[in-house]
């Protein structure tokens, strides 16, 4: 069956890992079922959402391969949820509330202290017509609580009911929401909170599938029986485990070094975040994938644990490279001339095996192809007079290493890392690199002169 699913991001800030997770896995889902991506902006907070940030989530989505089938914004379906909200209105399940949040928090610490769980009395049902004609006469204005189906009868006799559902993840769920108060919808200045518009949403946009973080598992409870007071199904809902950072903290929009776009400019290729991403902290090993449809292949929501994964940002780096050594020159050639590298496929075969982020293979044509601070010993001065002495004549390929470095040793005696170590420090000014038997052909005779104190 094809699902409808979203990822539904706060325009306040640039997405995180742990936010690309989320949104990997419901793309992945819509493409596993030939489904629908909805990127849904939750926008409805004025003064914190941004245009900008929609955008650079928009942008970091694409980056990774997420191409939306459709996006909305709730700024733009106000009307939708202010109609869902009288409806409730009307039924007695939205309720006018007047505490301030120094009143609530009073009674919260008194009802602490009388051993009870600090939930909300649902004082504001008790009062009159008069009372709260006095209360917004004296500049009160009312937020709005749902009142919670936990009562046989008289609300104030809260008593417990278990919400049960069976989590695409994580199997059979339930949540007793007469350990809940009731939550607020609607602020003191008319504006939503995420609950009622997110209900909203998936109800008019048919998700039939809402994947997302386990911090969401008691909201579950509550908006099932929202989705049941508006008298629609609800979707079937599935909550992944949660990215921390090494250290086990969790992840926050602060954390700016986590970003996607960090993590873009930083380098890194798009599938090797999305296979970290996704694979981390399930039964599957985290392993380079060729494409977005191999890692659908590969992922199941069943497989993932209920502990947190931990992001080691070593650990991306460490994929990102096997990654990368795993690409054929037919995958990266118009990357190559982007970069100015020039050199062929015999270059990329070369350079490969030692690249990090994919702009190392510039700075390995800047060592073959450009100038360097060859570093020579003092002692090694006469080996280097040796070296330019034996050095072969035009043209060079793949054996003209070996025929040197070989001649080179009959002469001097050296052998080893003392033979290899001055050559490679004066034709790279680096201690590691390449095989030099395949960067020396690049390097050519000229430059090998020039590197080893002969005449440029």
């Amino acid at each position: 069956m094809s699902a409808t699913v979203r990822f539904a991001p706060s325009p306040t800030g640039h997405i995180h890992i742990g936010n690309a997770r989320t949104a990997l896995i419901n793309w992945l889902e819509a493409v596993r079922t030939d489904g629908t991506f909805l990127l849904r902006f939750d926008d409805t907070d004025k003064e914190r959402s941004r245009p900008e940030f929609a955008e650079a989530i928009e942008t970091d989505l694409r980056w990774l391969g997420i191409a939306p089938h459709r996006t909305i914004r709730q700024s733009e379906r106000l009307a939708t949820y202010d109609a869902a909200a009288e409806k409730l209105k009307a039924a007695g399940l939205v309720y006018p509330c007047y505490e301030t949040p120094e009143e609530l928090e009073r009674r919260r610490r008194l009802r602490r202290a009388q051993g009870k769980p600090p939930v909300y009395d649902r004082a504001a049902l008790k009062l009159t017509d008069a009372e709260r004609t006095a209360l917004e006469a004296d500049g009160r204005k009312p937020h709005w609580r749902f009142l919670l189906p936990n009562y046989d009868g008289d609300p104030a006799e809260i008593a417990r009911r278990d919400i049960a559902w069976d989590d695409l993840c994580r199997g059979p769920q339930s949540v007793d929401i007469g350990s809940l108060s009731d939550p607020v919808l609607i602020r003191e200045d008319g504006s939503y909170l995420y609950t009622l518009p997110s209900i909203v949403d998936d109800i008019d946009c048919g998700v039939t599938e809402v994947l997302r973080g386990d911090d969401h598992i008691t909201n579950t409870a509550v908006q099932l029986c929202l989705f049941e007071a508006l008298g629609a199904d609800p979707p079937r809902f599935g909550h992944h485990n949660l990215l921390t950072t090494a250290s086990g903290e969790g992840l926050s929009k602060r954390l700016g070094s986590l970003s996607v776009g960090a993590l873009r400019d930083a380098g890194y290729e798009p599938l090797a975040i999305a296979a970290h991403a996704v694979l981390i902290g399930t039964s599957h090993a985290v392993a380079p994938v060729a494409s977005l449809n191999e890692l659908a292949g590969m992922f199941d929501l069943k497989g993932i644990s209920r502990a947190p994964a931990r992001f080691d940002p070593e650990e991306l780096k460490s994929l990102n490279a096997r990654m990368l050594h795993g690409l054929d020159y037919e995958d990266v050639t118009d990357r190559l001339a982007i970069l100015g590298v020039a050199g062929g496929e015999d270059f990329w075969e070369a350079v490969r095996g030692n690249l990090e982020v994919f702009a190392d293979v510039a700075d390995w044509w800047q060592v073959v192809d450009g100038d360097i601070d060859p570093v020579v010993a003092e002692e090694d001065r006469p080996f280097m007079a040796d070296a330019l002495d034996l050095l072969p004549d035009e043209p060079w390929d793949e054996t003209t290493w070996k025929a040197w470095t070989s001649a080179l040793k009959e002469k001097t005696g050296r052998k080893g890392k003392q033979l290899f170590m001055p050559l490679r420090l004066a034709l790279t000014g680096l201690d590691h690199g390449p095989e030099l038997a395949r960067l020396l052909p690049f390097i050519g005779r000229r430059r090998t002169m020039s590197r080893l104190g002969g005449p440029a």
